[in-house]
Parts: C-alpha cells; structure tokens; sequence
C-alpha cells in the first residue's frame, strides 16, 4: 500500500506538496489597470450598468434551479417560465453569462442516498441544459464560459454539490469531477467540522486541486476555512457568505476571516438574500462596499441565490435584476474596473486557477487511493 499511495503521511509535509511549482497559478483577465471604460462616466447610473454589463455580464455563483425544477411536471425556460425565478428571457435582461448550478439536497441526506440525489440532480441539469441549447450552454472551464458568452449563451457549470455526496470516498468525487462537477461545499461531514479539517479531509482537499474542483466555503467553520486556505494551492470561494458585522448570520463572515480570504486570493460571492444581506438593494451594497473595503475588490462577488427557496431584497426578486444592483454600486462611486472585477473578472481569475493547479498537480501526483477508515480510523 505505501508504494501505491506515498501521501499518507504527516500534514505537514502534504501541505508542501506543491511548494516546488515554478509560479502560482496567473492572475489574468480585467484587472484595474487594464481595464478600459465602455460607457460615458456622465450617463445615467442604469444606462452606465447596462452597458458595463453588455462587455462584463454577471457570473452567478449560486442558482437553485435543478431542485426547483423537480417539483414541475412541465417548463418552459427558452420562452419564459412564471413559476421560477430563473428562465433564459430573465437571464439575458439581467445581463447574466454564466451561472453555477447548486447540487445542495435537502437536511439529512447522507451516504448512499445523498449520492443517488446528487446524480439524479446531475442528469436533470445536463437534460434542461440540453433542451435549452438556445440559452445554455454546458461549461467547465473559464475558456468554455467565455466561448459561450462570445456565442450568446449562458454558460452552465455544476455545483456547488454537498459534501455528503461523496460517500466518503474519493473514487466517488472523481467520479462527479468526470459527469462535470466543478465546486464541492466543504460543511455536512465527519472529516470537515467544527474542529477542522481530518487527515482524510486534507486528503479530499489535495485531491480536489488535483482534479480541479474548487472548494466551497460558505458555512465551514473558522478552523477548516483557515486550513484549508493553508492547504490548497488552488483559490478557494465561499458560495453564499456576507459580512457578518453587518448582519450576524452564521454563513457571513467576520473581517477576520475576510482578510485572510482576500489574502488568499479566494473569493467571497456576496448572496441576494433578505436573510443574509437585508431587506433592500442599498443593504447589498452595503455588503459589497464593505468586504470591498476590508478583503479586496478581486476578493467580491456575486451570488444570486435564487430559486433556493430564499427571500429576495426589493428590486431584486429574480435573476433580470442585476442592472439595478449594479446601477446603486456606480451612484456610491465605484470604478467601472472594480464592477467588471465584481460580476465578471473574479470568477474567471479563480476558475483560470483551479485549472492551472489541476494541470500542475496532475504531473506530480497520481489519483489518491486513500480511504477514510486508513487515515481517520
């Protein structure tokens, strides 16, 4: 067994397993230096979004639309479809390019049954891409989400899917990396708790960079964001996380945690929920000017949230709305390059490093063959 899996070792040195790459994955893309304005700064604020959002449209980090979809006998997503709050009409108004599917399941699914609901949620968002190939388009990389903007379509990636969903078994994850899962929310199991990361977990962790499944932080405690923000070499994001010294939801995060997100270089996508961010779009932008301010402006972004069963602030009820977010954002005087970073630019530059660690990891490390039993007991 050692001479087949040589990383069943301390976690100090698995942590290192990376130190050797030449350069750290590229920061490309909208930066603020090499961002050119697209509109006339005098235009009115909606005129202004509209228009940042035609060159820089919105990359959605969390949409619910598969679990919504099982409850309806009949839809119709290309023409519009009432009983959502996502279709491909309301898509293309809001200026959305690119969307992350949610795999999440309901309270209480573990083993085996969380893995069939996650495979069935699978097959249902590759029949409904498929059907809507008008709309959507299928994606897993930055290159393919911008290859399908450039077409007119809304790229579609999958996930964030639960932990549960792995069985505890890393043959499973690559398994759902193969059928197009790309994020995995690190919460919901034994070896990612309140007390952190498990020698198994880091396994999961090393594994996933291999892959290219970018972890999901939003809901993991304090110990397990911190290690595995020392442990990935890949960026990291949190899916539906605030701040949580404006509101004190559990998902938000303090600035502390904030801070060593943007150092990081991850991601904090902000969610359009009553619940987390407040009543109205003013408390959204309160948000997004703060962890602006605390962690970065490549560190923000956005996450609907929608057809998850969440409340809406005012204004923005479905996914058409964005245009108004983004309009009150350039009335409190943020740059046209923070925005484009905003709904555009920060997704690419993580996807851009979940890819370029896989590619490296995959020169030095074979497939883990570890189990949970060998490295937890």
């Amino acid at each position: 067994m050692a001479d087949l899996q040589d990383d069943l070792r301390t976690a100090a040195a698995a942590a290192g397993e990376f130190d050797e790459l030449a350069e750290p994955y590229p920061d490309e893309g909208v930066t603020a230096e090499s961002y050119e304005p697209v509109s006339d700064p005098d235009d009115a604020p909606m005129t202004r979004a509209r228009a940042i959002l035609a060159a820089h449209p919105v990359a959605d980090g969390y949409n619910g639309l598969p679990w919504a979809l099982k409850r309806l006998s009949w839809y119709d997503l290309e023409d519009g479809e009432s009983t959502v709050d996502t279709d491909v009409p309301r898509l293309r108004s809001g200026h959305v390019g690119a969307l992350f599917w949610s795999l999440h399941l309901p309270e209480g699914l573990d083993g085996d049954r969380a893995v069939g609901a996650t495979l069935e949620q699978l097959d249902l968002a590759k029949t409904v891409v498929r059907t809507c190939e008008e709309g959507l388009r299928p994606a897993c990389t930055a290159g393919q989400v911008a290859d399908a903007r450039n077409c007119g379509r809304v790229a579609v990636l999958l996930g964030p899917a639960g932990a549960p969903a792995l069985g505890d078994s890393l043959g499973i994850l690559r398994q759902l990396h193969l059928l197009g899962l790309r994020v995995l929310t690190l919460t919901g199991v034994s070896w990612a708790s309140e007390a952190g990361l498990t020698r198994f977990g880091e396994e999961v962790v090393r594994e996933m960079n291999r892959l290219g499944v970018i972890a999901d932080l939003s809901g993991a405690s304090a110990q397990t964001l911190r290690r595995v923000l020392s442990l990935s070499r890949a960026p990291v994001l949190c899916s539906r996380s605030a701040a949580r010294s404006l509101r004190p939801h559990p998902a938000n995060l303090p600035d502390d945690l904030l801070v060593e997100l943007g150092a990081a270089k991850g991601l904090c996508l902000v969610p359009l929920t009553a619940e987390q961010t407040g009543p109205t779009v003013r408390d959204v932008a309160d948000h997004l000017d703060h962890i602006r301010a605390v962690a970065g402006a490549h560190c923000v972004g956005l996450s609907g949230t929608y057809d998850s069963g969440a409340a809406h602030p005012q204004e923005l009820g479905d996914t058409s709305c964005y245009p108004r977010l983004i309009a009150e954002l350039l009335r409190r005087g943020w740059e046209e390059a923070d925005v484009a970073l905003l709904t555009w630019g920060n997704v690419q530059r993580v996807l851009r490093g979940a890819d370029f660690t896989a590619r490296a990891a995959q020169q030095r490390r074979e497939p883990s063959t570890a189990t949970i039993s060998e490295l937890d007991g």
